[in-house]
């Protein structure tokens, strides 16, 4: 778990493309899908790499050149609110040189742009990382006395317990996380760091500090808030009987939604469970879909869980289609394949092959 994912801004200040649009005349797709390409210099500038978005990379573009014009339009009337927007659209597209400078100008006058200034730092994006000149900005934040930053403060107070907790920028102590994450999480306030709650789940029920009440108060706080890492969490922790009483149906519920809404963990506990109630064919098909996840690192900040977790995940998944292929359940037989999984499976996450080995030796799978 050392190594955390910081907390985003509120969704408000994010998805800034949609946003942005929806505001404006509502004839931009419809002149997207007429007008011709960018300038021929607009197109060999750095930004024309193309975005993640689901739109059609020319049509996407058109839409980012539109929305950067409505923005300094806006910021020419004096509009500070798209002054914070154009760097957060230049932000999520990637292009974290131009968001970090902008970021710089008006950092003074917009406490966001100082967090996410703290981010970049922090994390190395659009600049070398410098952690300590990221957690003093997250401490400035903090520190504030605007009464219009609380949320921020939460967030930032997260990541301060995050530098603590990862011992970057700061000399590591966990009793300082927990402090830090604790200010942040607020008693489970719907409106302070659903992060620091989940951080803190995770971090009662690891070896040093394990409190599975507590555990599991703060996971079912942080999934009552919307906290996708914590269903899952949650899912198994009433699959087992830690920290709660043993409860299937709420166990595969949790495990269910999470899976649904993409966290791997999640699903790599459903392959489990659909191998152990004999459903070899649902057991196959899930696992085998997992079983081609390789950007951990990808799926980590899409989902906004921690990568350790999705790892394990994709670990399970392999293990069980391992096993499915080496006795030939819900699949015809293949040794060769079945020796391919085992390792990519170890190759993924040692404790958890380990921990199902140890499953095949005792006859439980």
């Amino acid at each position: 778990m050392r190594k955390l994912n910081p907390e985003p801004l509120p969704r408000k200040s994010r998805i800034v493309l949609q946003n942005v649009l929806e505001r404006g005349s509502g004839s931009f797709s419809s002149q997207a899908s007429t007008q011709g390409v960018w300038s021929q210099d607009r197109c060999n500038h750095e930004r024309c790499k193309r975005s993640s978005s689901s739109l059609p990379g020319y049509e996407h573009d058109i839409l980012l050149e539109k929305a950067e014009e409505v923005l300094k339009a806006r910021i020419k009337e004096g509009d500070k609110e798209a002054s914070f927007l154009l760097g957060q659209l230049w932000f999520e597209e990637g292009w974290y040189e131009d968001a970090l400078l902008h970021f710089y100008k008006i950092k003074e006058e917009d406490l966001r742009a100082l967090y996410q200034l703290g981010i970049m730092y922090y994390d190395g994006l659009g600049t070398e990382e410098d952690k300590q000149k990221g957690l003093e900005y997250m401490l400035k934040i903090v520190c504030c006395e605007n009464l219009k930053a609380k949320h921020l403060k939460s967030a930032a107070a997260f990541n301060v317990g995050r530098a603590y907790f990862e011992g970057f920028g700061v000399g590591h102590s966990d009793e300082e996380a927990e402090r830090w994450w604790l200010l942040a999480a607020d008693n489970g306030n719907p409106k302070a760091s659903v992060k620091a709650q989940s951080a803190l789940g995770m971090f009662y029920s690891s070896t040093d500090h394990k409190d599975l009440k507590k555990s599991y108060f703060w996971h079912s706080e942080a999934c009552g808030n919307g906290s996708l890492e914590s269903q899952g969490a949650l899912g198994v922790m009433y699959l087992h009987g830690l920290g709660v009483r043993k409860d299937m149906e709420s166990a595969v519920g949790c495990l269910k939604q999470a899976s649904e809404r993409g966290n791997v963990y999640a699903q790599g506990y459903l392959v489990s469970y659909y191998y152990k109630r004999k459903m070899f064919i649902t057991t196959v098909e899930l696992a085998t879909r997992l079983a081609h996840y390789e950007d951990i690192a990808m799926i980590a900040k899409k989902t906004e869980c921690i990568p350790m977790y999705v790892a394990k995940g994709v670990a399970m998944a392999n293990f069980y289609l391992a096993r499915c292929l080496q006795l030939g359940l819900g699949i015809p037989q293949d040794l060769t394949a079945a020796r391919k999984y085992y390792t990519k499976a170890r190759d993924l996450d040692t404790d958890v092959t380990s921990d199902l080995y140890k499953e095949i030796i005792s006859g439980r799978i």
